[in-house]
């Protein structure tokens, strides 16, 4: 009903100024008609974000923790360990299971609905990041990634438009935290991932990598990313990124200091 800003402007213009009054209300009517429109198509897209950022996780998020061909119970606990995080209420929290078990069915290709998540989603590089994070933090459940879930992670990658140094960034930052057991990184190895995690190299002069941290820093803001089209539920998910950042800037830092 774009009319209505019009006529109620030209109504009250007129009302205050005559006809001349009505003339101008009925202009200054038109631009709040169109501003109000705006909003309402930001908010529609938001909403449409949100909704398929939501789904599409859950659903690639089974896909991936089938992909060495079981579901494991480390891989479940993770699943549910990020629906505690998010706070789900029971309804969207059966929604999130709904989408997980589609995901992790045999026949199921993760290709169109990334591509549908990409149309949605791919305006905003952050949350593809975002979206790929988590899905390499479920597949460290089991304390290492296989070579089938990595794979499958790669495959989610090319199709989310991102590089392969893209993921091993990724893949870097959240190795420190997740991976466990006999192939766990050792002190220099967690160096190693902390400089890889914040994209700069050992020869980053200090002034470089605490640029290259701000920027990460920024990109991850879960306010920022909020305002982007992340879930409000996954806020929790977004700090725990953060720290993840900070953790392997002390990493690089305290050796410099060393």
């Amino acid at each position: 009903m774009s009319w209505i800003g019009k006529l109620a402007g030209a109504g009250i213009g007129y009302w205050i100024f005559g006809w001349v009054g009505a003339g101008v209300g009925a202009l200054l009517g038109h631009f709040l008609d169109r501003f109000i429109g705006r909003v309402k198509r930001v908010g529609g897209r938001l909403l449409e974000v949100q909704s398929t950022f939501f789904e599409t996780t859950f659903t690639v998020l089974g896909y991936v923790c089938k992909a060495d061909g079981q579901v494991t119970q480390a891989e479940i606990r993770t699943a549910e360990q990020i629906m505690t995080q998010m706070r789900l209420t029971q309804s969207r929290r059966r929604e999130a299971i709904e989408a997980f078990n589609r995901g992790k069915a045999t026949d199921f290709d993760p290709e169109p609905t990334i591509r549908t998540f990409v149309r949605v989603c791919g305006s905003q590089p952050a949350l593809l990041r975002v979206f790929l994070e988590i899905q390499i933090q479920a597949a460290f459940a089991d304390g290492q990634i296989a070579a089938t879930e990595r794979e499958a992670l790669m495959r989610i990658a090319q199709a989310l438009g991102l590089t392969d140094a893209d993921f091993a960034r990724l893949e870097a930052l959240l190795a420190g935290h997740y991976q466990r057991g006999p192939g766990a990184p050792t002190t220099a190895e967690a160096l190693e991932n902390a400089y890889q995690a914040l994209g700069v190299t050992r020869s980053a002069t200090d002034a470089e990598l605490k640029r290259a941290y701000r920027k990460l820093m920024s990109e991850h803001h879960p306010d920022k990313l909020i305002a982007k089209g992340l879930p409000d539920s996954m806020i929790e998910l977004a700090k725990e990124r953060s720290q993840e950042i900070q953790n392997a800037y002390e990493t690089v830092r305290r050796s410099r200091q060393a």
